[in-house]
């Protein structure tokens, strides 16, 4: 074949080598518009069954408690037409009998009336004596219609208005819930997690962090207004994992017991005239993360107190102010191999926070004769406590893919938490 023709079939196998990446590229962004679509639809059918569901069990409570104050009502009524009707009954009972006895007498005394002479005397005596027993000018007394009871409902039609205005503001749909996930950072045997809002005219009051072990929802966050009782929605779920291994004290070292987690060390038994050394399990500390202690309670200070890292659990150290390690004493003092340095940190106490954040300067080893042989290895070390920090290059020894990290107290008290 000609060159003409070599260089057209080359052109044509960039040209099908470039067409299958675009094929390549758009049946990728088909696919992100596929899930995309399927997270509108299916949140949105979530949606519809939370708004069914919610309303149908609002009318179902609302109807039940209806129900119940109608016949609380009801109720009342006939007990006020119970009492009320009473005594109206029993004084009806009293003229119905008055009224029976005035009839008897009245049939009596027109019966005596007409009897025979022989018999008028005894029938009229009779009919006088009976007369005055019954005392006919005794009436009983009825009570006036402004002295009973007229039962009446009293019901507050503004109740309709302020049902229908809560009603209408009861509830809301929203396209993008008013906080996101922002970050899922790899950190020791967790994620990190970061988040931020993405609705400005959102006031968060109260967070709320949601995440599973394992399947296939990851971590998710939601938020409450000020002033709000109910959740805003969740965040799109982040799935997220980490590598690397937890940090750990390492359990059994004389003079210190340990959180179930093993990621708390406690200083329980002091003596004066020792300062031993508590490590880390393995070391777990790499260089590019942040190694942070909490101070979770405090006991007397020493100067020969300290937090730190170091290249090796070195046993029977009476602290880490010593060769091969980095650390700050309680008074603030910063060490490197042992030597203190000038610049100085707040003092440590109850709550503080200290930071170690590693960086590798030189990938080989270096000399002051630039020597390859016998060299060392220079980290950059940025250590921070309260709101200041110091920077400075650690050399070491030997290369290290990672770093033990020990704390050392002389007085009982002392509580750390490593994270």
């Amino acid at each position: 074949m000609s060159v003409e023709v070599d260089s057209l079939v080359q052109e044509a196998k960039e040209n099908i080598e470039a067409a299958q990446n675009y094929r390549s590229e758009l049946q990728q962004r088909l696919h992100g518009l596929n899930q995309a679509r399927k997270q509108v639809r299916g949140s949105s059918s979530q949606a519809r069954e939370t708004l069914r569901r919610h309303f149908s069990e609002l009318q179902a409570t609302a109807t039940q408690l209806l129900t119940e104050r109608l016949a609380a009502l009801l109720a009342e009524v006939d007990a006020v037409e119970a009492a009320s009707v009473k005594p109206l009954d029993d004084c009806q009972s009293i003229i119905e009998h008055g009224v029976g006895q005035a009839d008897e007498l009245l049939r009596e005394g027109e019966a005596a009336l007409r009897c025979g002479l022989g018999e008028k005397e005894d029938k009229l005596g009779s009919f006088t004596k009976k007369a005055m027993h019954i005392q006919l000018d005794s009436l009983p007394e009825v009570p006036a219609l402004v002295d009973v009871p007229s039962v009446s409902a009293q019901l507050d039609d503004s109740l309709l208005g302020v049902l229908r205005d809560w009603v209408s503001r009861h509830g809301s749909v929203s396209s993008h819930p008013p906080v996101q996930i922002e970050e899922l950072q790899e950190r020791p045997g967790s994620i990190l997690v970061r988040w931020c809002k993405v609705d400005e005219d959102f006031m968060a009051a109260e967070y709320r962090l949601q995440y599973r072990r394992s399947g296939s929802r990851g971590s998710q966050v939601c938020a409450r207004g000020e002033g709000r009782t109910e959740w805003s929605a969740w965040s799109t779920p982040q799935t997220g994992y980490t590598t690397l291994p937890a940090l750990e004290w390492c359990p059994g070292t004389e003079g210190y017991i340990l959180s179930s987690r093993r990621n708390m060390a406690l200083r329980n038994d002091a003596t004066q005239a020792r300062c031993p050394v508590i490590y880390s399990n393995t070391p777990t500390y790499f260089c590019g993360q942040t190694l942070t202690f909490k101070i979770a309670a405090a006991g007397q200070v020493d100067r020969r107190d300290s937090l730190g890292v170091c290249v090796d659990n070195q046993k029977g150290a009476e602290s880490l102010q010593r060769d091969q390690a980095v650390c700050i004493s309680t008074n603030g003092a910063v060490f490197v191999n042992g030597k203190e340095m000038t610049n100085q940190l707040p003092a440590i106490s109850l709550g503080s926070t200290v930071t170690f954040d590693m960086e590798v300067v030189n990938m080989f080893p270096v000399s002051s004769n630039n020597s390859l042989n016998g060299g060392s290895f220079k980290l950059r070390v940025t250590i921070g406590s309260g709101n200041r920090e110091v920077v400075f290059d650690w050399l070491v020894d030997q290369a290290v893919d990672s770093l033990f990290f020990g704390c050392s107290f002389v007085h009982s008290g002392w509580k750390v938490l490593v994270y």
